[in-house]
């Protein structure tokens, strides 16, 4: 199976008609009404999430340039010693900014036991790669957007950390990170509105929410043998996971149906994968979705293709977070609340959601510490 590639031009085309974010809701939703390929373009975006937990799509305003610019100073700064980098390290914020070592965080697939069950009731082949300890990967965690002034989680909403000796840091995460934040909440939009919500059900909840901009770095001339597993087993416990096209393949998905797939993501097009606040919002009609990162005998190649090219050798994800605000409370929306299941998913403050699936994660211990 392969996964569709939703053009959002269309539907970006209607939204500039508009001043800024806040349309004429009356004017927007006649015009919807008017084209019949429009609302249509929104129902594939809602059923692709509801069915399979992760959707390709091409944003005219993100391109391949402004990813490759990305992952070049990305790939120079991985390529930094342990102790420099170390520098940028903040485990008193539960590494929600600067870096997070290799060997920290911890794949949900090891310590939560419910999956672990499911696991094990996997045919063989869509089992995942079982890792050996903690994830061997790298993370820079970079917040974008604005900051709540008043916020009952501001360890969730620190200052972004800016390594020494890189002058166009701000300027590189700040560009590539609003780029992916934009198309993240065209596809909230359409997808509330094919999920039959109001077209802001989802984007008025993210107002102001910690987004993170979060690539990794896994260092395939040490650890780039078949079969090493960078990031375990798990979801995402945010709402949307927004990626750009790594230069090297390994990404393995989990379909709804159970079936397990290998991404290869398109040049110029992005990767939007559901995580588990969206769960929450539509009371388990979408799941979040399940992925790891493994090397295969397809890094494998790339690896032999870059070390011939004399390239970086550091794998590097162009990662975006996108998250419903600390403060908002989650639950089911709308029609979602009636669901049967509804009761599985009780409100509880995003803040509080996020901070209880850190410390399972072993981003964060009792006291905020590891």
């Amino acid at each position: 199976m392969e996964l569709p590639v939703i053009d959002l031009a269309p539907y970006l085309e209607v939204s500039s008609k508009s001043s800024g974010n806040c349309w004429d809701e009356e004017e927007e939703e006649e015009e919807l009404e008017l084209d019949p390929e429009l609302k249509t373009l929104c129902c594939e975006v809602s059923r692709t999430l509801r069915e399979t937990g992760a959707l390709l799509v091409k944003d005219p305003r993100c391109s391949a340039d402004d990813n490759d610019r990305f992952i070049d100073m990305m790939e120079n700064y991985f390529e930094r010693p342990q102790d420099f980098k170390r520098r940028q390290e903040r485990p008193h914020l539960h590494y929600q900014v600067g870096v997070t070592p290799e060997g920290v965080e911890v794949p949900r697939s090891l310590v939560d036991e419910e999956m672990l069950e499911k696991l094990r009731a996997m045919p063989k082949e869509s089992q995942p790669s079982t890792p050996s300890g903690p994830d061997p990967k790298w993370r820079y965690m970079w917040r974008v957007g604005p900051r709540p002034s008043n916020t009952r989680f501001q360890e969730l909403n620190a200052e972004p950390v800016i390594p020494e000796g890189f002058p166009e840091w701000k300027d590189t995460m700040d560009t590539w990170g609003y780029k992916m934040i934009s198309a993240i909440e065209a596809v909230a939009q359409m997808a509330a509105i094919g999920f039959e919500l109001p077209k802001d059900a989802f984007t008025s909840l993210m107002k102001q929410g910690p987004h993170l901009l979060a690539p990794t770095g896994s260092d395939l001339q040490h650890y780039g043998k078949e079969g090493t597993v960078f990031a375990g087993y798990h979801y995402d416990l945010n709402f949307l996971t927004i990626h750009g096209r790594s230069r090297f393949p390994g990404l393995n998905i989990w379909l709804r149906n159970g079936q397990k797939m290998e991404v290869k993501v398109p040049i110029g097009c992005l990767l939007i994968q559901t995580g588990k606040q969206i769960e929450w919002l539509t009371a388990g009609d979408c799941i979040a979705g399940m992925h790891e990162v493994v090397v295969t005998n397809r890094t494998l190649d790339a690896i032999n293709r870059a070390s011939q090219q004399n390239r970086s050798l550091w794998r590097v994800s162009s990662t975006l977070f996108a998250h419903i605000a600390s403060d908002a409370v989650l639950k089911p929306l709308g029609h979602f609340a009636e669901s049967p299941i509804a009761r599985n998913y009780p409100p509880i403050c995003a803040g509080e959601f996020v901070e209880q699936e850190l410390s399972v994660i072993n981003l964060k211990g009792s006291n905020g510490e590891l």
